[in-house]
Formats: C-alpha cells, sequence, structure tokens
C-alpha cells in the first residue's frame, strides 16, 4: 500500500482497509455520528483530496474517504476479464459496485455520497445499484465524459479523431509506459494541476507528492492505460434519470475541462435540487475552496436527515 506523502503529524488516524472481492481497498474514517458520508475521488486521485473536507465534515457526520481500486492505496489488479483477487474490467460499473458494497459490508446504514470528476459518475452508478442505501448524491464538477463514443460526433473534428488514435497508441505497452512515465514527474503534474486549479497557490507541493505517491506502485502504469482506452460505460444523462434519491451539482465555473455551460443542463432532471456555481473555481472545488464547499455540503447533508425524519 502506498504510503501517505504527509507527515506523521497529521491529524489524520492511520487509513483502514476492507477486502474487497480478493483485493485490499484502503480508506480513510473520522467521525463517530451523525449521517454516514462517502466521498469518492476523481481520476489519478484518493482520498487524500478530500483531506480538507473530512474534519469539518466530521463535526456532524461520520465520514468514510474511499480510493477506488486501481488508486490511491488500494490494489491495481491486471485490467481484464474479472477474476476475484486476480484481475478486474477498470469501469464505472466496477466501481459502482464497489461502492455500494462498501456501504452495505462497511458503512452498514444508508449515505450520502460525494464525488468529484469522474468520482460522480462512480456515485450515481452506486446509487443506482443500491437506492435503498443512497440518502442523496452531491456532484463536483461532474465529469461530462466528452470523450465518450456517444458524445464525440458532437466534437471538433481534430477531437473526434485525434483521441481514438491516441488511445490505441496508449495501449500499446511500451507506448503506453513511456508515455505514463514522461506524465509521472512532479513538473508535468503541477502544469495540470495549474491548468485544473483557477487559483495556483492552490497547487503545492504537498498536493503534487499526494497525486504522484500511488503512481509508483506496480499496475499503475496499466490502470492508466485501461482507464484512458475506456470511452464506453454510463454517461451522467443516463444515471441521473435512474436516480430515486436527491441530487445537487457544485461547479467551478473556471473549470477548463468540464464546462459549467454544458454541466447546468443537467439541473433540468427532476432529482437535482440545486446546481450552485463556484465562481471563479476550477475542476476541484473541494481541495481549491473548501471554506465554499465544506458548509454547502454540511447544510444540505442536514437537510437530508431532516426530510429522512420526517
Amino acid at each position: 500500500m502506498t504510503a501517505s506523502p504527509l507527515t506523521a503529524s497529521s491529524s489524520f488516524p492511520p487509513v483502514k482497509t476492507w477486502t474487497w472481492q480478493g483485493f485490499s481497498i484502503c480508506y480513510q474514517q473520522q467521525g463517530d455520528t451523525g449521517i454516514p458520508v462517502i466521498l469518492v475521488h476523481g481520476f489519478g486521485a484518493s482520498w487524500w483530496h478530500w483531506r480538507k473536507n473530512i474534519p469539518d465534515l466530521a463535526q456532524t457526520c461520520r465520514v468514510y474517504a474511499i480510493d477506488l481500486i486501481g488508486f490511491g492505496g488500494s490494489a491495481k489488479p491486471i485490467p481484464g476479464e474479472f477474476k476475484p483477487g486476480e484481475q478486474i474490467l477498470y469501469s464505472f460499473e466496477t466501481w459502482g459496485q464497489q461502492i455500494a458494497d462498501f456501504c452495505r459490508e462497511v458503512v452498514g446504514t444508508p449515505a450520502v455520497l460525494i464525488g468529484n470528476s469522474v468520482g460522480c459518475i462512480a456515485a450515481m452508478q452506486a446509487a443506482v445499484y443500491a437506492p435503498e442505501l443512497t440518502m442523496g448524491v452531491a456532484m463536483l464538477n461532474c465529469s461530462l465524459r466528452l470523450l465518450h463514443d456517444r458524445k464525440r460526433i458532437s466534437l471538433p473534428w481534430h477531437r473526434r479523431f485525434g483521441a481514438p488514435l491516441i488511445q490505441k497508441l496508449l495501449a500499446v505497452q511500451p507506448v503506453g509506459k513511456f508515455f505514463f512515465q514522461q506524465l509521472a514527474k512532479p513538473k508535468t503534474v503541477k502544469k495540470i494541476l495549474l491548468q485544473a486549479y483557477a487559483h495556483p497557490e492552490a497547487v503545492t507541493d504537498e498536493l503534487v507528492d499526494l497525486l504522484m505517491a500511488p503512481a509508483k506502485d506496480a499496475g499503475a502504469v496499466a490502470v492508466f492505460v485501461a482507464f484512458t482506452a475506456y470511452s464506453q460505460g454510463p454517461l451522467p444523462e443516463d444515471l441521473l434519470p435512474q436516480l430515486s434519491c436527491p441530487a445537487i451539482f457544485l461547479w467551478g465555473t473556471a473549470d477548463p475541462w468540464e464546462p459549467v455551460e454544458l454541466g447546468q443542463e443537467l439541473a433540468n432532471y427532476p432529482q437535482v435540487q440545486k446546481f450552485i456555481p463556484l465562481e471563479g473555481v476550477g475542476h476541484c472545488p473541494q481541495d481549491e475552496a473548501p471554506e465554499l464547499v465544506n458548509p454547502i455540503l454540511q447544510e444540505w447533508i442536514v437537510e437530508l436527515g431532516s426530510r429522512e425524519s420526517d
């Protein structure tokens, strides 16, 4: 398991592990009382990306931040047809089932699911699989999956045809490994983060370190290649109509990857209670602007609890 890049003086307790389908899954837990909350990170991240949110939410909630299989401190098995303890398909169906089973086996009661980026898709898939265990879903800059096979037709021609070519090249093992090695360097990671974050001061050495640490794990390259080649699976507009629980969106308006104008179209679904723009914030609001995000989430969780008790 990947060691934490943060110092031993961190206020976080040691991580916990849960065995799922024969694989070790890493998660952090804080808070002993209140509504359970499960935090789901985005691509290439881990539970540490919620380090600025967990303490605040844990004041009134039982907070669980999970590493999706293939990321963070969780196992990184070989991609392929599912074999317990050996290999797994990296898909939103897999991650959705992981979250649903975690809620069932570890949390033990219905929970609020909160995701960032692709973690939003995984959280919604979990809510579809286990509606009886999902009180609500909060999504921060949800991935619109613009490179999905069904969406490419609407993209400019250079993106419509360029992406599949890159995917095929990366699927060649030596090419994929070389590209990953170039990507997994501090300067490159920092450059990407400076694109995603509207406030450059939020891109700290600590953030770079926590994102890079799992990249050194065996299997990290194969996970990266498997996900970059993944252009199928559910879209947010497929999953939203299937939700039987309330949903809200928080969206950093300065996100260069997931345009807020397109995100606002998701607010038209009846399951969506609120769409809250976060002005001048980028792709990862929970890390870039926790002072905005945490109070919104806390207030909404209280509203959900009041509805449950009525």
